[in-house]
């Protein structure tokens, strides 16, 4: 049985929409917290989008694991289209209808101005993830993003990509998902998700105290 741990990025250092920028002070942090956690999980190595936030969280947390670690393609953020580098004020303002149905979880939305949708974000990570499981490794962790890791758990649980962003209100930065592997059945299970213990008693390192997210703020 293979294991797969998908990890959250630490939090950016900018509140624009999918900017690659470094981290922030509490995203370093973040990402502390979990490399010290992860340093009982017996991790063989260590994989990150190529997105900066996600390179550092993992060059961070590979401080307390010493693992082998690597770059891998296919696994970056969502592409959000044309609300890429907009702040919330200016995709409510401009982009409010997109908003209003994405918020009733009708369909698998394509971002406006040739985004993605997560149909898009199976198509091009699912197979990383397949040729991960076909490595030495028996437990290797992926730095990687928010949309990805709910777009990857519908596709496992066989749900439709409408429902992806139900899966969690809030998922946290430097949050565990688990994916297990049985290489003889070929079958993914989804073991855990949006683990953030290692935030719990740190207030100042939760999403809630950083940024509102859509279904809080429709809600």
């Amino acid at each position: 049985m293979k294991e797969i741990f998908l990890i959250r990025h630490g939090r950016q250092n900018s509140k624009r929409c999918n900017v690659d920028v470094e981290l922030a002070p509490e995203g370093r942090e973040q990402a502390r917290a979990a490399g010290k956690r992860l340093q009982t999980y017996g991790i063989e190595k260590l994989y990150h989008s190529d997105l900066v936030r996600a390179r550092q969280t993992a060059q961070i947390i590979n401080e307390f694991l010493q693992v082998p670690c690597e770059e891998l393609t296919g696994i970056q953020e969502i592409d959000f289209g044309g609300l890429t580098g907009k702040t919330e004020e200016e995709i409510r303002s401009e982009f409010s209808d997109f908003q209003k149905e994405r918020s009733l979880h009708r369909s698998d939305l394509r971002y406006p101005g040739d985004g993605e949708c997560g149909e898009d974000v199976v198509r091009r990570a699912m197979p990383k993830i397949r040729s991960l499981c076909e490595k030495k490794e028996d437990r290797i962790a992926v730095v990687t993003h928010g949309g990805v890791i709910r777009s990857l758990c519908a596709f496992v649980l066989e749900s439709n990509q409408k429902n992806k962003l139900k899966f969690g209100i809030d998922l946290e930065n430097a949050s565990f998902t688990e994916l297990l592997y049985d290489e003889n059945r070929e079958l993914f299970f989804l073991e855990r998700f949006n683990d953030f213990a290692h935030l719990e008693g740190h207030p100042e390192l939760l999403r809630s105290g950083w940024i509102t997210s859509l279904e809080r703020q429709t809600s």
